[in-house]
């Protein structure tokens, strides 16, 4: 495999473009810095097909990221391999408004061939590869430059191993007639609305026990406050204002800005500052949640009682035991909350209950908690059986 130099031009970014979009898939990853900003600053991109590799430099003065953006979210002919690639995902939607499509994420392929829950990419390089990934520059400051050979080559690496080990893996869920059970999961993580951030809905994002129209009412207002502050700073939310503080401002609203300087959590200049003045702002206009925004209850989080528990118990021994069966990473197959919610007498809106999930478990876990599926030992192995057949 050919392995170029930094692309740091616009000429040669778009001559490699134009030579992957004729190829069938790419695999992509990104190395970018957020700990101190709202928005994730794009350090590097790397590119590969079966040929060739490169890193891009994404903060080259001048380069124009056209051409590989529309490779990544118009060009539907070439399968864009990720692995872990919520976070990549995330980086182009906020450049583009889209997401890259179509996709193949090497992490959730290896749950459905039980091979963990959550293989990382270096464990996952050396299952299929037998090699061992230097992992010595992986605390780089990707936004500083220049950087150096070593550091390239350790970022190169994520998708030079992973253009080897796609096929590897598409093979082997061809063998176990697999595919299908991922198209469904693929179209799930490359939702834009998976990564459009609205501020209007920040609110939900934050624990807090009231249901009091009018304390919900303050915490949308002031979770929508902190996120366009956050935003127009370019600051993670924490440095703004912490969620904790957040909640207890919407449950204990001060009366006036002077009062601020008595909340823990916030500077006591917010008493009298332009920022604290924003925040009484927000307070002051908020209004109680109308009741079709209400946060419906759910049963999932509904006590089950004794005999629910039970029930919720015996649900997952039954997914322990057909992901065994099926040599499938249980996470793939079911939430713990989703079995919590069948056991609580919830049926509609459960992802085990719609699709491959329903044929593979939904079906057994359907019976099993009405009574017509039990367990029994067999040969030393757990075993599920039929108590009475289903009704038609």
């Amino acid at each position: 495999m050919h392995i170029h130099d930094l692309i740091s031009d616009s000429a040669s970014l778009a001559n490699l473009c134009a030579r992957l979009a004729q190829q069938p898939f790419i695999t992509v990853d990104t190395e970018f810095m957020r700990e101190n900003t709202f928005w994730p600053e794009l350090c590097l991109i790397q590119i590969a097909d079966t040929n060739e590799a490169a890193a891009i430099d994404p903060m080259a003065p001048g380069i124009d990221m056209t051409p590989l953006l529309d490779l990544m979210v118009n060009n539907e002919d070439v399968l864009k391999v990720f692995h872990a690639g919520g976070q990549d995902l995330e980086i182009v939607y906020n450049l583009t408004g889209k997401t890259p499509h179509p996709l193949f994420d090497t992490q959730v392929a290896a749950m459905a061939l039980g091979q963990g829950e959550q293989i990382g990419y270096s464990n996952l390089v050396e299952n299929y590869l037998g090699i061992v990934v230097d992992k010595g520059a992986r605390f780089t400051d990707w936004s500083r430059r220049p950087l150096d050979k070593r550091q390239i080559d350790y970022a190169i690496c994520d998708v030079t191993y992973l253009s080897e080990i796609f096929p590897k893996m598409l093979e082997k869920l061809r063998k176990t007639g697999r595919g299908d059970w991922l198209n469904e999961e693929m179209e799930r993580i490359a939702d834009p609305e998976n990564y459009r951030n609205d501020p209007e809905q920040a609110w939900q994002r934050i624990r807090i026990s009231s249901r009091k129209a009018e304390v919900l009412g303050r915490l949308k207002a002031l979770a929508k406050w902190r996120e366009l502050e956050a935003q127009g700073k370019n600051l993670p939310r924490g440095r703004i204002v912490k969620d904790e503080t957040i909640a207890d401002l919407a449950g204990n609203p001060p009366r006036k800005q002077a009062d601020l300087t008595r909340v823990r959590g916030l500077s006591a200049a917010w008493g009298h500052n332009d920022i604290g003045g924003r925040l009484m702002a927000a307070i002051e206009g908020a209004t109680a949640m109308s009741a079709d925004e209400m946060p419906t209850r759910d049963d999932r989080k509904l006590p089950l009682g004794k005999e629910g528990s039970l029930v919720a118990d015996l649900l997952k021994l039954l997914l322990k035991i057909r992901s065994r069966d099926i040599n499938v990473a249980s996470r793939l197959l079911a939430r713990s909350d989703e079995l919590e919610a069948l056991a609580a007498g919830q049926r509609e809106g459960l992802a085990i209950l719609e699709g491959w999930r329903f044929e593979q478990f939904g079906r057994d876990a359907l019976a099993l908690v009405e009574g017509q599926l039990g367990f029994t030992v067999r040969g030393g192995k757990l075993k599920m059986t039929r108590t009475e057949e289903p009704t038609p």
